[in-house]
């Protein structure tokens, strides 16, 4: 199981002097892979333990405060993505206007140095660190010289159609509703996880009770129906339904959420931890002209995503 800390100063003798992969990570996307890979290369080849460093929050949410949401994963998200790539561990390194105001030369030496003691270090072709971002791989190869530990640089990894594996386009399939296409970027299914809350238990009037998840800070994807899979935090096995992400218009609602309703589950999961795989865009949300005429729909939507299920 992959070891998980919280701050710099928990990372105990035993996982430092490592290989370590340094990133966001946001999403663990087939590119990031990539870097993870360079650096479990050096970890094998030194026989020292495999890390990764990452930064919370999100330096993006501490420098661009007005963003709108766009994470796709949290921390908990990352390290399963980690932990199945045979990462073992991951140093989580709190981003506030102090590191970002640390000196790429102090970076090496505070974080890399002093935090991890480093032997190797894996970092995309495009990093960049320190204040006003003026340290790059360039900046680091000499660095390691000086500190004593190696480095990769990996180049950026593209698919068959030459677009960038990078969270930019995972964004962005999401955005438009095409899953499959998000999911082939990441190398899994992208996941909402969150608390199951208690909704307004409409979709129980018509047979279709529903649970609710809020998103947070996730990435909005098109707002629609999809096929999903539902896994619980005490449940061993995917559990395949349909939701709704969006403002249920023909109801009035005002927040936007996830509505899952499970095919044949019909067990009290409020306030339990869920994840929500998203398969496939079944279509965009729309206000109908009555609850029926809803609920008509609701019932087709039902029978294609059990129909999408049953062929996976």
């Amino acid at each position: 199981m992959i070891q998980v800390f919280h701050d710099l100063t928990q990372v105990i003798a035993a996982y430092r002097g490592g290989a370590v992969a340094i990133g966001n990570f946001d999403g663990v996307h087939k590119g990031h892979t990539a870097v993870i890979q360079a650096a479990a290369a050096a970890a094998r080849g030194r026989g020292v333990n495999l890390g990764v460093l990452t930064f919370e929050p999100h330096p993006r949410s501490v420098l661009a405060r007005n963003d709108s949401p766009f994470r796709l994963t949290d921390w908990r998200g990352k390290a399963r993505g980690l932990e199945k790539l045979g990462v073992d561990f991951m140093a989580i390194c709190e981003f506030d206007m102090d590191l970002a105001a640390l000196t790429a030369e102090d970076f090496v030496q505070n974080v890399l140095v002093e935090g991890l003691g480093v032997c190797h270090v894996a970092v995309g072709e495009d990093f960049q660190f320190g204040k006003d971002r003026a340290g790059n791989t360039g900046f680091l190869l000499e660095a390691g010289k000086r500190h004593g530990f190696d480095v990769t640089s990996v180049p950026a990894m593209a698919g068959s159609d030459g677009i960038v594996f990078s969270s930019s386009a995972v964004r962005a399939a999401l955005g438009k509703g095409d899953v499959i296409r998000a999911n082939e970027l990441l190398g899994r299914p992208w996941e909402i996880e969150g608390v199951v809350t208690h909704g307004d238990k409409r979709g129980r009037t018509i047979g279709f009770p529903t649970m609710n998840i809020y998103l947070g800070d996730l990435t909005r994807p098109a707002l629609g129906v999809y096929v999903v899979e539902a896994k619980f935090e005490d449940g061993e096995r995917w559990i395949g339904g349909v939701a709704n992400l969006g403002l249920r218009p023909t109801v009035g609602g005002e927040d936007e959420r996830l509505e899952v309703h499970l095919f044949d589950f019909d067990k009290d999961v409020y306030d339990k931890h869920a994840r929500i795989r998203l398969l496939n865009f079944v279509r965009p949300e729309k206000k109908f002209e009555s609850f029926e005429a809803l609920k008509e729909q609701i019932v087709q939507d039902a029978i294609l995503a059990r129909a999408y299920l049953e062929t996976r």
